[in-house]
Order: structure tokens, then C-alpha cells, then sequence
């Protein structure tokens, strides 16, 4: 019974809804839900992939979203040049975006604090503007993608049950992946540098070369999501890997709780679903109290939304997740 829990309950419901929106969506005609928790799901690969070396590992990352377009922009300029086979494209975005962590990390984690967070942004700043500055892949406008990968006929990507269900198994996947990482020998070592690097160098460990094996893992997960990302939009541009999508996938952790394998997707639902429906909730309220029309007042939904943020980080150390078992106030 110790595994029945209100945590592991809330938990639970979150994986059936998600699993069971394709079929709702399906049978209401309501295609938009699916498309939007598409985008959820896909956020929160992301939001996986941050927290296992922010979280787990405090590296702080303020570039993490350059990953997104890296993945993205892999799959988008491989498909411009009619390379549609998904065996080629996501292996190689992949690997493309282990490059560039492997780079990144190779440089940030022989600093701390601050400089790690200058360093990662400015990788991210940098790769932004190469993005910015590739005309024949669209430039500042983005790349508009006709063609989705293609799977030799095993998997209809096309299809949006099926794209959706795609994403679903590669968030549970990456949910998998994290708690194996975090409960290994190799996860002990990367929470005891984060704790203490020092005395985990002292007694042999090489803690260099494990926390920058666990940032190009990182790397590689949210590659993963920024090739989702593009498949899903058919559209892929540098705003992707801007360091204010970077941030988002911050609050998104934030939000969830740091430091538990299912708290940036507990994050992603909870503020992407704030961000659409806020707006409606202002208007209905507003209307109410006031009587009139308060249609202008959905533009100011991030007034709202900044506060419920402040408060989680002030009183819910632990974010949802922390709430949900009681550690909130750690």
C-alpha cells in the first residue's frame, strides 16, 4: 500500500489522460486538444532532458532550447534536400546534437555558477544566429517543411493518432531512460558531484568525464524532441533555439519539481495548459464580474501567470511534484 499514494495517483490519471487523448479527440471531433497536447508531450521530452543535469546533475543550462532546433533544423534540411527516410534523418540529428553537447559541455563544465550559465548561452546565441543566417534554408523566416519522415511504410507519421502515439512512447521512453540514469551508479556519481564535486574526485571518481557523458545524453533527448517539434509544425525556425524558449523549458522544471524524473512533465502540462486556457478563464471571470464584454483582458493572462509562478518557487520548493508529497516546504 505504501505505493498507493496521492503522488503516484495524480501521476497515474496524467499517463492515462495522455494516453487516452488521441481516442477522446477521435471521438469528439475535437482535433485541437490532440494537437495541443501533441505539442505538450513533445515539450516535455524537453523538459526530461533538462532536468536530468539541472535537477539531478545542477548544471544549469540557459541554452538547452538549442538543441530544439538543432534536432529540428537536422530533420528540416534533410527533407529540403529530399532525404525523407526517417532512419537517416533522426539517427544523424542525433548525432549532430551529441556534437555540439559534447563541444558545449567540453568547455562549460570546467566552470561553475554563473560562467556555466554565460558559457551554455552563448553557445545557444551562437548557433541562433548561424540559423538566422542560413538564407537557403529560410533565414529568419523559418523552414517550411513539406515532407514528414518517412519509416519505409512501418509507421504513418502523416497520420495524427499516430504521430501523437510516436511522441507518447518516446516520453515514456525518456521517463525510463532518466530513472534508470538516476538510480545507476553512474546517476549516484552525477547527484554526488552535484552535492559535493570535490570529496567525489577525492575518493576516484571522474566526475568531469561522467557530468559531461550525462550533458551530451541531455543533448541527445531534446534532439529527439526538436525533430518531433518540426514533424509536428511541418515548420522549423530560429526562435526555436532562442534563449527564451530556453527559459521556458527552466519554468517548466521549475514548475514540475527539480530533481524528480516525473516532475518536468507534471510542469509541461500544468503551465502549456495554463497558458492556453488562461486567457479564456480571464475573459469568463472579468465578463462576470464586470458585466461586459473583457475580450481585451485575455491579453494580459502573463500578469496572472507570472504571480502563480513567483508563488510556486517562494512556497512550493519542490514544485508539483513537491506538493504532491509533501517535501514543498524542503
Amino acid at each position: 500500500m505504501r505505493f498507493v499514494t496521492v503522488r503516484n495517483i495524480v501521476v497515474a490519471a496524467l499517463l492515462i489522460f495522455l494516453a487516452l487523448v488521441p481516442i477522446y479527440s477521435t471521438m469528439s471531433g475535437n482535433m485541437f486538444l490532440m494537437t495541443l497536447f501533441t505539442r505538450i508531450v513533445i515539450l516535455a521530452i524537453a523538459a526530461v532532458s533538462l532536468n536530468l543535469i539541472m535537477g539531478f546533475g545542477g548544471m544549469v543550462s540557459f541554452g538547452h532550447a538549442a538543441y530544439l532546433g538543432i534536432g529540428g533544423y537536422v530533420f528540416g534540411s534533410m527533407a529540403t534536400e529530399g532525404i525523407t527516410s526517417g532512419f537517416i534523418q533522426w539517427p544523424l540529428a542525433l548525432a549532430v546534437c551529441a556534437l555540439f553537447a559534447l563541444i558545449t559541455g567540453a568547455l562549460s563544465l570546467r566552470t561553475r555558477g554563473v560562467y556555466f550559465i554565460m558559457i551554455t548561452l552563448a553557445f545557444a546565441q551562437m548557433i541562433y544566429y548561424v540559423a538566422v543566417s542560413l538564407d537557403k534554408y529560410g533565414g529568419d523566416d523559418g523552414l517550411t517543411i513539406y515532407t514528414r519522415s518517412q519509416f519505409a511504410g512501418l509507421i504513418d507519421l502523416s497520420n495524427r493518432v499516430v504521430f501523437y502515439y510516436v511522441c507518447f512512447a518516446s516520453l515514456l521512453g525518456a521517463i525510463y531512460l532518466v530513472w534508470r540514469i538516476v538510480n545507476s551508479r553512474f546517476g549516484m556519481v552525477i547527484q554526488g558531484a552535484r552535492s559535493n564535486d570535490r570529496r567525489m574526485q577525492s575518493i576516484g571518481f571522474p566526475t568531469y568525464r561522467y557530468r559531461l557523458t550525462c550533458f551530451v545524453i541531455a543533448g541527445m533527448m531534446c534532439g529527439l524532441a526538436g525533430v518531433l517539434l518540426a514533424n509536428q509544425a511541418d515548420f522549423i525556425s530560429p526562435a526555436t533555439m532562442h534563449w527564451t524558449r530556453s527559459g521556458d523549458l527552466i519554468v517548466m522544471a521549475v514548475l514540475g519539481g527539480m530533481g524528480s524524473v516525473i516532475g518536468p512533465v507534471l510542469g509541461a502540462v500544468a503551465l502549456l495548459v495554463l497558458e492556453e486556457t488562461l486567457p479564456h478563464i480571464i475573459s469568463v471571470i472579468g465578463g462576470a464580474l464586470t458585466g461586459q464584454s473583457m475580450a481585451a483582458a485575455r491579453e494580459y493572462w502573463a500578469l496572472v501567470l507570472g504571480p502563480m509562478l513567483l508563488l510556486v518557487v517562494l512556497f512550493a520548493r519542490g514544485g508539483i511534484d513537491g506538493i504532491l508529497t509533501g517535501r514543498h516546504r524542503g
